[in-house]
């Protein structure tokens, strides 16, 4: 990919550098359009060439890469050779590079960028991702917004890479919560209340229960016995925690809905509270469970007991923990699915956690715990409603909803739609998306209402926007340009800039999925969005030759294509009205 035209070059340096073109592929870059010279539209990287030479006496980068340039030729594919900085420099045939590009675009439709020689001999594999994650029996909070966008993005690239991707949803359904929960319940619930509204009524029960048990003594002992019960599979106790867990995960499957989210599977730490305790046997057997005074169980993973790498995996009343059910989830989902990969999206105050479990399934001779990956992410500070601080997602959901529908109807371009709430909210989380992907996963970042709803500059309402827009083109002057058209006719700057940038897209795709950061593809599609506005201004379509005007709607269409390809696999639905 790069429409061939890396590994055309590849194949002629393999030639004179005696080195199989594979080896080479990674080393040729297209070059950004914002840092274009004049006559480059691909380099190669001459530091990368050498990086297994240790050589200090080695002649000057510089001098190398002119030797190297003049010893290489121009040919069908390549027009020009030159250097740059510690580059060789290769300008591709400007009628090549247009018929190629544009009709790789069209033929590959969503493929394009993913059949790139950057992903050749890439192998397919089953990864697992677990994200999201809510607790139930509280609403969905937007402190798992993050996890749930994340996991989303890198689900959607791993299986756009071809590979085998199991989505688990892993619930937040076990634990001393319940304990609270269950007293709670009984002490101040309302069946009637359960039934209407049954995640904010849960909410208020569990507050008001937090709080009693906190002034309360004998409440926190009966919430302890409550879990108790539940372990020990208690009927009536099982039977409230069921109807707790089955309200929420409807409740759940409705907001997911909205943000465009499915899953293969709803698994919770419930599933595992049995198998928490062969996990228990199984280190003990091992040697590996250590008895405190308290009662408690704790494996010392630095073997001469350092505080710090002390993990509790079992309470002084012989109920399980949080870890002690993530292990027994991540053996069961091997037995289940034998993964080559799994993925836990979870915020960075985990971090410790993770790297707990991972060890302890490597000393319990577990040795695919290596394959076992946590990307963490920061926190979101600041995210506000008109009514103040807000705890949950559906609140921000309707807020985006409503705050992009004023934003429509105060705008005079806004077409007539079928569906504005549909439209708004569509625009609105593609907002929310791009503001939450421009940075590191990992950096905490402040949400600003003002910056997701600016139509212009770098958000989610500009490609929405874009798309829009291009779309609009077609329909308006529809599909007859688009049986053939001429090359000749896209030699302006602003069309070459466009083709340049399309040729990146691969590139971009390859260093997504090596770093699981969906900030490059972000950057990529907010520049693709700027060259098409610049273009759009001064390539007119109307009153051009019929010859003109199909160049340039293909051009457009292969724009939009990319585009909408892109902002799928961030998990934003393109609209094509707004």
């Amino acid at each position: 990919m790069a429409c061939g035209f890396r590994r055309a070059i590849a194949c002629q340096l393999s030639r004179v550098l005696n080195l199989p073109p594979e080896n080479l592929i990674t080393s040729i870059s297209a070059v950004p359009v914002s840092q274009k010279e004049e006559v480059a539209d691909f380099q190669l990287s001459v530091d990368s060439l050498l990086e297994e030479d240790n050589d200090h006496s080695r002649p000057d980068i510089q001098v190398q890469a002119k030797r190297l340039a003049e010893k290489l030729r121009c040919d069908t594919v390549v027009s020009e050779i030159s250097t740059g900085q510690r580059t060789v420099n290769f300008k591709i045939n400007r009628e090549l590079l247009t018929k190629t590009v544009l009709q790789q675009v069209i033929e590959d439709g969503s493929k394009y960028g993913l059949k790139s020689e950057l992903f050749s001999g890439l192998p397919r594999k089953k990864i697992v991702v677990e994200f999201s994650s809510p607790n139930v029996a509280k609403k969905f909070h937007v402190g798992h917004l993050r996890s749930t966008i994340i996991g989303n993005f890198i689900a959607n690239l791993k299986e756009a890479l071809g590979h085998q991707v199991i989505r688990i949803n892993y619930l937040g359904d076990w634990g001393m919560q319940f304990g609270l929960l269950g007293t709670g319940f009984q002490l101040f619930g309302y069946e009637e209340k359960l039934q209407s509204n049954p995640l904010q009524h849960l909410f208020e029960v569990y507050v008001q229960v937090n709080k009693e048990a906190a002034d309360d003594k004998s409440v926190a002992k009966s919430a302890r016995e409550f879990f108790q019960r539940l372990e020990l599979g208690d009927v009536q106790a099982l039977s409230l925690w069921q109807r707790f867990r089955d309200l929420s995960i409807e409740e759940y499957v409705r907001v997911y809905k909205r943000l465009g989210v499915y899953f293969d599977e709803y698994s919770g730490e419930s599933f595992y509270r049995e198998k928490s305790q062969e996990v228990l046997k199984l280190l003990e057997s091992k040697g590996l469970l250590l008895k405190t005074i308290k009662g408690t169980a704790v494996v010392d993973l630095s073997g001469n007991g350092d505080p710090s790498s002390i993990c509790t995996v079992m309470r002084s009343d012989g109920t399980s923990l949080y870890a002690t059910r993530d292990l027994a989830a991540a053996i069961d989902r091997m037995d289940k699915y034998n993964f080559d990969t799994m993925i836990y999206v979870t915020d960075k105050g985990q971090k410790k956690h993770f790297q707990q479990v991972f060890q302890m399934l490597k000393i319990m001779g577990y040795d695919w715990a290596e394959r076992c990956q946590h990307v963490p992410f920061g926190v979101v500070q600041g995210m506000k409603t008109r009514r103040g601080d807000v705890t949950f997602l559906e609140d921000v959901l309707n807020e985006i909803q409503l705050r992009m529908l004023q934003n429509m109807a105060s705008i005079k371009t806004t077409k007539e739609l079928k569906n504005p709430q549909e439209t708004a909210e569509r625009v609105g989380l593609a907002a929310l998306i791009i503001q939450d992907f421009k940075g590191l996963l990992l950096s905490d970042y402040k949400f600003s209402w003002d910056r997701v709803f600016q139509s212009r500059g770098d958000t989610g309402v500009f490609l929405q926007y874009t798309h829009a827009r291009l779309h609009s083109l077609e329909e308006t002057f529809g599909c007859g340009y688009l049986n053939d058209f001429n090359t000749a006719c896209l030699q302006e700057p602003q069309s070459v800039s466009i083709l340049q940038h399309l040729l990146r897209f691969d590139e971009v795709l390859y260093k997504s999925s090596q770093d699981l950061q969906p900030r490059h593809i972000v950057s990529y599609l907010l520049t693709l969005s700027h060259l098409a506005a610049v273009a759009h201004k001064t390539l007119q379509i109307k009153d051009s030759p019929p010859e003109v005007a199909g160049a340039r709607l293909h051009l457009f269409k292969a724009v939009r294509s990319v585009l909408g390809n892109g902002m799928k696999l961030l998990g934003i639905t393109p609209v094509c009205r707004m």
